[in-house]
């Protein structure tokens, strides 16, 4: 029997103001998080504010591409 496409998918969340800045000179790198969603609850890009270890503050994480 064909399985149809999965419900829940992972997906990675970085951090938008690490990439918006352009890194800043004190930042050695770009905050990301990978979780799930369920894609029929959620089928917009997914938002959730997370610690950027390299902003030191909760920032938003928006979903990239794979």
């Amino acid at each position: 029997m064909a399985k149809g496409k999965d419900v829940r998918v992972t997906v990675i969340l970085q951090c938008t103001s690490c990439v918006r800045n352009g890194l800043n000179k004190t930042s050695t790198g770009i905050s990301r998080y990978i979780t799930q969603k369920n894609r029929h609850n959620t089928p917009t890009r997914l938002e959730l504010r997370k610690f950027c270890p390299y902003c030191h503050k909760h920032t938003i994480h928006g979903e990239i591409k794979k």
